[in-house]
């Protein structure tokens, strides 16, 4: 897609003025126009096939729009507010995000507006994940399924997301100038819950993730060779620049194999020393657990909540390792793919910049 000529604009120049920004609308929209027309086409025709279920799907919607109007009123994080706590604008949050490098849980430190906003992109994606196994078992309903589930998976990528960008910005090895971008990123992300980053970005993880749950690697050399060519075949041109330009890192390597066989790179290292020390070429997933001497849960299902759930496990491991100094990837697979994707966006910026300026 081509994208409009445009000039660099610091963003302080909106938020950081003297005068108080806009009031906020009294009304915000909970679903997108999309969202919108899925639910109006497909509730009249449930009201017909079972008005008891159309009811409790009502009431649902009716529960999540006064949950969305609740937490419009809460001050917006792209304003300037004067607070109890003093005078708060976006640049000081971002300047929060950037220099709150505390290691634990950082729920307290988020604004209120995010927290909720979470809550309510949570409760969305529950009530739309609903809509998709109702219809998938109504015939007449059938076809409307693939769209409900596409709307919760893009919720579930929104709240991955959020994660990613937060791990980033407390990567102090990383530039100041993309932490800032990328807190700027998650204040919109906060502020509207739908970001030109997950859409940029989510088509091509959610493809990887159909792709390797298709898969049935053999647990030989667990380099994961084979399975990475039959991923990287199926993706479009960014996946494949990530792949020649990034796959050399230990780190990007080390994150690729443990998002492949969904297992640790602990476990990893310890299966391929078993592998070896017993003879043994190759196994199956179903056989992980044998070897390891412990339940792991290797395969991966195409449910949002088991790639969200898997995705949390690879993070909190590499946190662990960064906190402890521990050998292993620091990052997940998602947060060098995005970072890679944020790099690549900032050059094209820049030479388009440059071109225009000749």
């Amino acid at each position: 897609m081509q994208q409009n000529d445009f000039e660099q604009v610091d963003l302080s120049t909106f938020f950081d003025s003297q005068s108080p920004g806009p009031e906020q609308n009294e009304k915000v929209e909970m679903l997108t126009t999309q969202q919108k027309q899925l639910i109006q086409e497909v509730m009249p025709l449930i009201k017909q096939t079972d008005p008891e279920k159309a009811q409790s799907f009502q009431e649902r919607l009716d529960a999540l729009e006064s949950l969305a109007q609740s937490v419009s009123r809460f001050p917006s994080l792209l304003e300037r507010h004067e607070l109890i706590g003093g005078t708060r604008t976006p640049n000081s949050l971002i300047d929060s995000l950037i220099d709150h490098q505390n290691v634990g849980d950082s729920t307290l430190q988020l604004p209120s507006k995010a927290m909720l906003g979470k809550g309510l992109l949570v409760a969305k994606m529950h009530t739309f994940s609903s809509f998709a196994k109702y219809t998938h078992h109504i015939p007449d309903l059938k076809k409307y399924s693939k769209a409900f589930d596409t709307e919760t998976v893009g919720s579930m990528y929104s709240l991955l997301i959020e994660d990613v960008y937060l791990n980033l910005i407390r990567d102090n090895t990383q530039p100041l100038e993309f932490r800032r971008e990328w807190a700027m990123s998650l204040l919109l992300l906060w502020e509207h819950w739908n970001d030109q980053g997950s859409a940029q970005v989510a088509p091509v993880l959610e493809s990887v993730w159909i792709a390797r749950r298709r898969l049935a690697p053999a647990f030989g050399t667990m380099m994961g060779t084979s399975e990475l060519l039959q991923i990287s075949m199926q993706m479009d041109d960014q996946w494949i620049a990530f792949i020649k330009q990034k796959l050399g890192d230990p780190g990007v390597s080390q994150a690729m194999e443990e998002f492949l066989f969904g297992i640790s790179y602990e476990q990893i290292n310890t299966l391929r020393t078993i592998l070896k020390e017993k003879g043994i070429p190759a196994i199956g997933r179903d056989e992980v657990s044998k070897f390891l001497g412990e339940h792991v849960k290797s395969d991966a299902g195409l449910d949002y909540r088991d790639f969200y759930a898997k995705y949390t496990i690879r993070r909190d491991n590499a946190r662990s390792r960064t906190r402890l100094k521990l050998n292993g990837p620091h990052k997940t697979l998602e947060d060098y793919f995005i970072q890679f994707v944020t790099v690549q966006n900032k050059e094209k910026q820049n030479n388009d910049t440059f071109a225009k300026t000749k």
